[in-house]
């Protein structure tokens, strides 16, 4: 008999990234590839990314670390340079040299000031792959404009859908905008690594906060644009769908997704409805009289307990759920089991955070190496460096 192989390699581990983005959506691009293995580099200019200095504080053991950095920047080595000095580009050149990948998200012109354009380190090394991260896209007459997750909200659309009819558009509680531009940001990085497999060439990947927003529009897109159907605020109902969205039980609410007319079959005889009532048959007819059909079912579950519906529609394959607070979703057996990632962190100890949304089977574990503290790796990284572009 022969033992079981061990994990595989992680996917990235071969390859190096020089990450120059600060605040969320490229770090946030950049932990990704950091979580498949890649070295990621962190370059901070003299004082940190300015996340560092942002709430929420995780304050233990006489140190204190911003928790919102430390959600975007586990797995990553530290260095400062200031691209500023001569010898602070002279180090980039040197780390661009024998990277793979370099991101950054500065507002377009930033790095051409610096004389360390995406051209010119692509001449330095022709298979390195870049990804841009803006606001708005380098074109266009906004492309100058710097971007903040809430403004592209604003700009983007997500705002004016969201919030309840009537009333006021209102942000999402997450920054989506800058989560949305680090995945695709990440994809469009491994679309480009597999290019240079055939290649053997790296090349420019753009993406923006706002081209994030807008490629997820999806039917609300696609129902403007080719059928002239604008989007209204419809709050927690869904516009396409109907019933789906949240009803009021005796002692809580709920959400309850009638996603299909096989489930509508289901759903109506557990709350007292007649699905063949001629007003409510169909999705169409469901969806046209949706505040109506809403007052209705609220009153019919309003003397049952939210544990006795959701048990029913459960039973029946309905899709239901409770509305959770953040900590009663971390304190749920069903998250705890995969979804949260303990490391230990060297000043504050063991460190609880959500987990990569990715499990591989050939991968063994995920990594567990806290985020990096400023210029923490400086000397391990630049072991064998030497002016003016020496390599190890």
């Amino acid at each position: 008999m022969t033992d079981a192989p061990g994990p595989a390699p992680r996917p990235l581990a071969d390859i190096r990234v020089v990450d120059l983005s600060r605040a969320l959506a490229g770090p946030y691009a950049t932990m990704m590839m950091a979580d498949a293995g890649a070295d990621v580099v962190k370059v901070e200019p003299p004082g940190g990314d300015d996340s560092r200095g942002w709430l929420p504080y995780v304050d233990r053991n006489g140190h204190r670390e911003s928790a919102y950095y430390m959600s975007a920047n586990r797995n990553k080595r530290s260095v400062v340079l200031d691209l500023k000095s001569p010898e602070g580009a002279d180090r980039l050149r040197w780390l661009v040299a024998q990277a793979d990948v370099l991101v950054e998200n500065y507002r377009p012109g930033v790095l051409d000031r610096l004389g360390l354009g995406l051209d010119r380190l692509r001449e330095l090394n022709p298979r390195l792959v870049t990804l841009s991260i803006t606001g708005f896209g380098k074109g266009g007459p906004d492309g100058a404009r710097p971007g903040f997750d809430q403004i592209v909200q604003a700009e983007a659309g997500l705002m004016a859908l969201t919030g309840q009819p009537g009333g006021t558009p209102q942000r999402v509680g997450l920054p989506m905008c800058d989560i949305l531009a680090g995945l695709f940001g990440a994809f469009g990085v491994m679309t480009a690594l597999r290019a240079r497999e055939h290649t053997g060439r790296g090349q420019a990947v753009e993406t923006s906060l706002l081209a994030a927003v807008v490629g997820v529009h999806v039917f609300h897109g696609v129902g403007w644009l080719s059928a002239g159907v604008e989007p209204v605020l419809t709050g927690n109902r869904h516009p396409s769908i109907a019933p789906y969205g949240v009803f009021g039980c005796e002692d809580a609410d709920i959400v309850i997704a009638v996603g299909s007319e096989s489930l509508w079959r289901k759903f109506a005889p557990i709350v007292g409805l007649d699905a063949d009532r001629p007003d409510i048959a169909t999705n169409i007819d469901r969806v046209g009289r949706a505040d109506a059909l809403q007052k209705e079912i609220d009153a019919l579950l309003a003397d049952r307990t939210a544990e006795e519906v959701l048990a029913a529609l459960d039973a029946a394959g309905v899709p239901a759920g409770r509305i959770r607070t953040v900590p009663e979703v971390y304190d749920w057996a069903q998250v705890r089991e995969s979804m949260v990632l303990t490391l230990p962190h060297p000043t504050l100890g063991d460190l609880e955070m959500p987990a990569s949304p990715l499990q591989l089977s050939e991968h063994g574990d995920p990594r567990r190496e806290a985020p990096p503290s400023l210029g923490g790796d400086q000397d391990a990284v630049f072991a064998g460096y030497a002016p003016s572009g020496g390599r190890r």
